[in-house]
């Protein structure tokens, strides 16, 4: 009996010991595990960075008086305006073309001055003639003029608008021959031939959108800078035939262009083109310069807006 009592304790020493160690461990774990669970919260993911809105620039329908939009766009320029993406009708998909192709306000500025209004014009056979003229001159100007860039590969994204003759809706041209979508979106009715693109033929786009700030808006601008150069039916001149029927289509177009702008334009900018006729072309450089002289006047409106928007300028 004496002799195994040394055994045992040693044996229960040591198997005390041993519990000693493994409950040790034990509570050396759960502190590790509950420290973690009560330690720091995981910081909160980083939010992306606000973006700064779109800003589209809307260019609308007017013959001669277009060139009013190179003035716009010369004084937003000057006042660093960053447009982001433009669409345009008629007359105005003209100057959207050249803008998103990357060409500044001043460079095409110059490019009007220069222009020979021959040069731009193809009188149509008359024994076929459904226009006075065939639009393919202004076709291959601009298509030359942009290197044959099609649309999607301009430095910004264009829109232009156009009206298909046969269900009277409206198209957005984003992609293809920038020269044919132009010219479809300028042929007015009896003056210039209509343009068969891909089966269907399409007329001038002012017809369903005169001003196409809600197509600027479909592109994806947040803030939409509308420029209105169509003349109010109750000023329009009406010395020449072409004047007559420019003043009808304003006429027509009242109701549509003043949804699209009140729904959709943020701004809209309407230079005071009130003495000059939409068949002048003689008056292209008193066009530019009411374009820059009705950025002017709004500017402080226009800062304000754009600045409550987020925009940068």
């Amino acid at each position: 009996m004496s002799s195994s009592s040394p055994r045992l304790s040693r044996r229960a020493f040591s198997l005390a010991a041993a519990s000693s160690v493994l409950a040790a461990c034990t509570t050396t774990r759960g502190g590790v595990s509950g420290d973690t669970a009560s330690g720091t919260p995981a910081a909160p993911p980083k939010s992306e960075p606000q973006r700064p809105p779109r800003i589209g620039l809307a260019l609308g329908g007017g013959a001669a008086r277009g060139f009013a939009h190179i003035g716009v766009i010369k004084a937003l320029e000057a006042r660093n305006v960053q447009v982001d993406l433009v669409a345009g009708t008629s007359a105005g998909s003209v100057i959207a073309a050249l803008y998103a192709s990357g060409m500044n306000g001043i460079a095409i500025n110059k490019l009007a001055l220069t222009m020979d209004e021959a040069s731009i014009s193809d009188w149509a056979m008359p024994f076929r003639a459904r226009g006075i003229l065939q639009g393919v001159a202004l076709q291959n100007y601009l298509n030359k003029t942009l290197d044959n860039r099609p649309i999607e590969k301009m430095a910004k994204p264009l829109g232009i608008v156009a009206t298909d003759l046969k269900s009277g809706q409206p198209i957005l041209f984003q992609r293809g021959n920038t020269g044919v979508a132009v010219r479809a979106s300028c042929s007015v009715p009896s003056i210039f031939e209509p343009v068969k693109i891909g089966g269907r033929e399409y007329v001038d786009g002012g017809l369903v959108s005169p001003v196409p700030a809600a197509f600027a808006h479909k592109m994806g601008a947040d803030f939409v800078i509308a420029v209105d150069i169509s003349a109010r039916p109750e000023s329009g001149l009406t010395s020449s035939s072409f004047d007559v029927l420019m003043q009808t289509f304003t006429i027509m177009g009242q109701t549509i262009k003043a949804y699209e702008l009140d729904k959709y334009a943020n701004a809209v900018i309407r230079p005071n083109l009130a003495a000059m006729s939409s068949s002048d072309f003689s008056q292209r450089n008193a066009s530019i310069l009411a374009g820059e002289e009705a950025v002017a006047k709004m500017w402080p409106t226009l800062q304000r807006q754009l600045a409550e928007s987020g925009a940068r300028v």
